[in-house]
């Protein structure tokens, strides 16, 4: 997977510094070519516009604007950023928070405390495998 990390431009929200750092130096000793960070999904979002992204991991829990929420938003973005792969973190990983973030269209979830092989790993996912989009009147995401 490491050929061709060069070119990814990676987002990486969330309000904890640390995690920031931690994901940030795993992708970065990967391969990844460009990183870019917010401390809310609202900076986040920010940046999407800005900057086109292939990959956001997004924190569930932060102040200003929380990573459910960020979700919904940038699938409601027009054009190509709404099928912006998602990787939702989260320190709770219990059925109903999991299927929140999923009928907003998140396409991973990684639970901390993260590692340096599943973060990689869903990275993985996302680019090699990644699931055709659904539209429907109330929900537009990975199938």
């Amino acid at each position: 997977m490491t050929q061709g990390l060069g070119a990814l431009r990676i987002l990486v929200v969330d309000d904890n510094e640390q995690m920031r750092t931690i994901i940030g130096t795993v992708l970065a000793a990967a391969g990844v070519g460009r990183l870019f960070y917010a401390t809310n999904g609202r900076h986040g979002l920010d940046q999407l516009m800005h900057a086109p992204v292939d990959v956001a991991y997004v924190d569930n829990e932060m102040p200003t604007m929380n990573g459910l929420d960020f979700i919904s938003r940038a699938r409601a973005l027009p054009g190509e950023t709404r099928y912006l792969p998602i990787i939702m973190l989260t320190g709770h990983s219990d059925l109903p928070r999991l299927n929140a973030a999923r009928d907003r269209g998140v396409n991973e979830f990684l639970a901390k405390p993260v590692t340096a092989r599943d973060i990689l790993k869903r990275l993985e996912s996302v680019i090699m495998r990644p699931r055709p989009y659904v539209a429907a009147s109330d929900f537009f995401g990975p199938d």
